[in-house]
């Protein structure tokens, strides 16, 4: 689903912080503002804070300096979702969670992840998701640009630097100016008349902060035919190194695996939801079957098909790698486990082992 439906050519404004907030209270009548935001205090260590999309009204409620801990996918594939009531015999449908359309926030990187949420619940399948789809409809972007990378970032190698799906695009300038491109007429018809015209362009980090290698499609195919990948030692120093807390999962923009859980309330055990709820490939459970019967029981196992997935299945189905190198999985992880070096190893032993 693209952010625009037509190459429409923007129009540009340098605007004042006064003037940028002036925007936003506008907006702010029609649509749900969604943006990264700092809660104190409610960070991964004592005295530390977290960065999370929720609703924003100015300016400097947008945490422009630093990437989010958690993604936006929140806003279209929330963390738990009612998905039909039942009430003794009979059962409904939830009234929509939403009374307007959503403008966010958001980076390049995460505008991608998005699309890539986009294939797996609207065209990977013959029907699309329609619990998504009433949420994604109600979506429009504004791109954060990053002219800089963040730690752990490696969009530039997975090709999701830059982006053109875009309802609005932002650049903070040093000064506390900003700079801002506008294509809709109804995000246009809010901009302050005392915006001054610019030539303003939306640009992409040039330079990742970590440095990444995917490996050959081809190569990496014919390692899983001729030399069972799948069971490389490689894949062992991930037993005991991982500690399946699926943090790596909850963070990252495109997983979107998710459990279905019927909860009953305790006052009238016939009244109850039917829900969905995100899980995870790291974690316990997620691979169990009928009659006992369990997959990936080592972590090193759930670490190599998360890699696989994200860099070669996906690919070789939908047409691009399902990681964006937003670094989010890096920056969770309690083990410090990098996912970039994962994929610099898989490259690395294709390399070595498979001839061309």
């Amino acid at each position: 689903m693209e952010a625009t439906t037509a190459p429409v050519r923007p129009a540009s404004f340098l605007l004042s912080a006064a003037e940028f907030d002036t925007w936003l209270t506008r907006l702010s009548g029609t649509f749900e503002l969604l943006g990264p935001t700092r809660r104190p205090g409610r960070g991964r260590f004592s005295a530390t804070d977290v960065v999370r999309y929720g609703p924003i009204t100015r300016s400097d409620e947008i945490v422009w300096d630093r990437k989010s801990d958690f993604s936006p996918k929140e806003a279209v594939f929330p963390p738990s979702e009612t998905m039909l009531e039942f009430s003794g015999n009979e059962t409904r449908l939830p009234a929509p969670p939403f009374d307007r359309p959503a403008l966010v926030f958001l980076r390049a990187c995460d505008v991608h992840g998005i699309d890539r949420l986009d294939a797996i619940f609207l065209v990977n399948g013959p029907w699309s998701d329609p619990y998504y789809l009433r949420r994604r409809e109600r979506i429009r972007f504004v791109l954060l640009e990053c002219l800089k990378p963040f730690e752990n970032c490696f969009c530039k190698a997975m090709g999701t630097n830059r982006t053109d799906a875009w309802h609005a695009a932002v650049r903070r300038e040093p000064d506390g100016s900003y700079n801002l491109a506008v294509r809709p007429d109804e995000l246009r018809a809010a901009l302050p008349e005392t915006g001054r015209p610019t030539s303003y362009e939306p640009r992409g980090v040039e330079t990742d902060a970590v440095a990444v290698r995917l490996p050959e499609p081809d190569r990496l195919e014919q390692a899983i035919r001729e030399k069972d990948f799948f069971h490389h030692e490689m894949w062992e120093q991930y037993h005991t190194r991982c500690i399946a807390c699926g943090r790596c999962n909850t963070s990252c923009v495109t997983c979107s695996c998710f459990a279905v859980q019927d909860v009953a309330f305790t006052e009238d055990e016939r009244l109850g939801e039917r829900r969905r709820v995100w899980t995870g490939c790291h974690l316990d459970r997620f691979a169990d079957m009928a009659g006992g019967h369990r997959l990936r029981e080592k972590h090193g196992d759930r670490m190599r098909f998360r890699t696989m997935h994200k860099i070669h299945d996906f690919k070789r189905r939908l047409g691009r790698s399902m990681c964006v190198g937003c670094g989010r999985c890096d920056d969770q992880c309690p083990q410090y486990i990098s996912f970039s070096t994962c994929i610099n190893r898989v490259t690395e032993t294709i390399t070595r082992e498979m001839k061309p």
